[in-house]
C-alpha cells in the first residue's frame, strides 16, 4: 500500500511524468484491503484524481489569466505557502492571518480567498482542512523565488504584463516589436507600468539619432576650427549629439549648428536606432518566475490528458 500523499517539498520538486510511473509500479504490486482503503491512502489514486479535476478546470481558454490574477493577491498567497506545509482548518488559518496582521472573518477567508485557489486546482479541502495541491505546492517553490510577485503586477488583468515580461527573456524589444506581442492599444500603457515598479527599463543613452562620418574626402571641403573639431570628434560607430556635446565642450545648440553644416557637406548622415526595451535584474528574476509557472502548467495539463484519457481508454 501506497504512504499518505502529503505536500512535501521533494514531492513537489519531482517531475510529474517520473512520478506517475512510479506510483503506476507501486500501484500494481499493492493489495489493498477495500477500495475504500485504496481511496483514502493511495497515492496514485489522489494524484490521479487531482490531474483528473485540473483537466476539466485547464480546458477553460482563460485559465491562465484567471490563474496568475487569483495569485496576484499577497493574503492567498500566505495561505497557500501554509497549506503547501501542512493542513489548517479555516480557524487556524484565521489565527495564521493574525500573526501577520490580517484579521479576517472566517467566512471572508473562505469566500475570498480558499475558494478561488481551489477554484484553479491550487488548494483542495477534506475533513474542513485544506491543503495545497500537488500543482499548487509547485508553484508555491517557483513564487518563493519572487516574494513581491503579488505587489508589482495589477490584479484582475488581462495579463499584458506578464505576456511582455516572458517576451523580454529572450533580449531588448523595440515599441514595434513590442506591439507584435501585446495589443498596440495598451503597449505604451503597459511599458509605463513596468518601468513605474523597475521592471524593465531603457538604456542610460536617450538620444537614439546618431551622427556618423560619410564616406566623402573632407580634403574637397573647407572647415572653420570649430567646424573641424566637431567633425573629428565623430569615432566610426557614430555618435549622439548629446556626447558629442561633452567630447568637444561645446554646448547642444552650438554643436547641431556644426552639424547641419556639415551634413549639408554631405561630410556627415544621420542613422536612427530604436529604443529598447530590456529587463532590469528585478524583472528578469520575475520573467523566469512566470517562464517556470507556465512549463508546470503545461507540464500539469501534459500530464492530466494522458491520465483523463487512459481512464477513457479503461
Amino acid at each position: 500500500m501506497g504512504n499518505v500523499l502529503q505536500p512535501t517539498p521533494n514531492n513537489h520538486k519531482k517531475d510529474l511524468a517520473t512520478m506517475l510511473k512510479t506510483l503506476d509500479a507501486e500501484c500494481r504490486n499493492c493489495a489493498p484491503t477495500s477500495p475504500l482503503e485504496c481511496i483514502n491512502r493511495c497515492q496514485a489514486y489522489k494524484l490521479k484524481n487531482e490531474l483528473r479535476k485540473l483537466n476539466q478546470t485547464m480546458e477553460n481558454p482563460n485559465y491562465l489569466k484567471e490563474l496568475f490574477n487569483v495569485l496576484k493577491n499577497e493574503t492567498r498567497l500566505h495561505i497557500l505557502k501554509a497549506i503547501a506545509d501542512g493542513r489548517y482548518s479555516v480557524s487556524q488559518l484565521q489565527q495564521e492571518l493574525k500573526k501577520t496582521g490580517r484579521t479576517h472573518s472566517q467566512d471572508t477567508i473562505n469566500e475570498e480567498y480558499l475558494q478561488p485557489l481551489m477554484a484553479v486546482g491550487l488548494a483542495n479541502e477534506s475533513c474542513d482542512e485544506y491543503y495545497a495541491t500537488h500543482f499548487g505546492g509547485r508553484l508555491t517553490e517557483v513564487l518563493g523565488v519572487f516574494p513581491e510577485f503579488a505587489e508589482v503586477l495589477p490584479a484582475h488583468s488581462e495579463c499584458y504584463e506578464e505576456t511582455l515580461l516572458r517576451a523580454l527573456l529572450a533580449g531588448p524589444k523595440t515599441f514595434e516589436e513590442i506591439e507584435t506581442v501585446i495589443s498596440p492599444k495598451v503597449a505604451s500603457r503597459i511599458l509605463k507600468r513596468l518601468r513605474e515598479v523597475g521592471l524593465i527599463e531603457t538604456p542610460e543613452d536617450r538620444d537614439y539619432i546618431f551622427f556618423f562620418q560619410s564616406k566623402r574626402d573632407p580634403s574637397l571641403e573647407s572647415f572653420c576650427e570649430t567646424e573641424r573639431k566637431v567633425y573629428d570628434s565623430i569615432p566610426s560607430e557614430g555618435i549622439s549629439a548629446g556626447k558629442l556635446s561633452k567630447e568637444t565642450q561645446l554646448s547642444t545648440r552650438r554643436i547641431y549648428k556644426y552639424l547641419r553644416g556639415l551634413k549639408g557637406k554631405k561630410l556627415v548622415f544621420i542613422r536612427r536606432t530604436p529604443k529598447a526595451y530590456g529587463l532590469t535584474c528585478k524583472g528578469e528574476t520575475l520573467a523566469s518566475v512566470l517562464e517556470g509557472m507556465h512549463e508546470i502548467v503545461e507540464e500539469t495539463w501534459n500530464s492530466s490528458q494522458k491520465v483523463f484519457h487512459a481512464n477513457e481508454n479503461s
